[in-house]
């Protein structure tokens, strides 16, 4: 059955960030995933994950000013040093986590989009050079324009594209569920034809970003598939608890 591994953004964010591993083990999960590490030194992060037993299958590259509203630098072309730099301090905190790969968030589209695109691809091909020269993959995820307006990557075919553009065998598609069904569906085909490329997936309901089973996404139906599939790696739950993250856990036994 799926892998499932707890966001840490998102989840038991009731809970100061370093005490939500024990709390997420506590609960059955072997794996978390979380945006940033960055707010904290490495060998802090690793020590909690450690006592609490579980593993770090993911977070993202540096991705601007989060707090102002920036969602990724990727593609801006006046912030390539800055980009950069942020990707070998990614790799540092990737070594001391034992994370094995990185999301690469895109950015929001600025005026001149034929800079941006050609920024993103060049910045992605230096991204996924240096972080296979340390072993670790680097992911793209499209992001549904409704929830971040401008996004540049959008759609899977759109990132495909992007992915194919770079030509460097060491970039693979982050595949968020519920973005994908809100910006074109086709969840179980798209899933399907599109899996050899895929290294990481992400879930939550839709309409209301909430657990599964709290939406219009047949889960049941499509752990199923991907299971039957043989994808071996993690699904990240990015969700929004409707209460707490415990009291919502019920969808995950159903899913064993």
């Amino acid at each position: 059955m799926p892998r499932f591994a707890a966001n840490l953004t998102m989840l038991y964010n009731e809970l100061p960030f370093l005490e939500r591993f024990g709390a997420a083990a506590q609960d059955g999960f072997e794996a978390v995933e979380f945006l940033f590490p960055y707010a904290f030194e490495p060998d802090t992060v690793a020590t909690a994950a450690r006592a609490a037993g579980v593993r770090i299958v993911l977070h993202n590259l540096p991705a601007g000013d989060w707090d102002a509203g920036e969602r990724g630098i990727a593609c801006l072309p006046d912030r390539v040093d800055e980009f950069r730099a942020g990707v070998e301090r990614a790799i540092e905190y990737a070594q001391a986590l034992g994370v094995p790969q990185l999301n690469c968030l895109a950015g929001k589209l600025p005026a001149d989009t034929d800079a941006a695109w050609s920024t993103l691809r060049d910045n992605v091909r230096h991204a996924a050079q240096r972080l296979g020269a340390h072993g670790i993959r680097l992911l793209l995820e499209p992001i549904n324009g409704y929830d971040i307006p401008g996004f540049a990557l959008q759609r899977s075919a759109q990132t495909i594209e992007l992915m194919d553009a770079v030509g460097d065998a060491n970039v693979y598609l982050q595949y968020d569920i519920y973005h994908m069904q809100r910006m074109e569906g086709e969840l179980a085909a798209t899933i399907e034809r599109l899996l050899p490329r895929i290294a990481h997936m992400q879930l939550a309901d839709n309409p209301g970003r909430h657990e599964p089973g709290t939406g219009e996404i047949n889960y049941p139906f499509l752990f199923e598939h991907i299971d039957r599939l043989g994808y071996t790696g993690w699904i990240g739950c990015e969700y929004k608890p409707g209460t707490t993250t415990r009291a919502g856990l019920g969808w995950m036994a159903g899913a064993r």
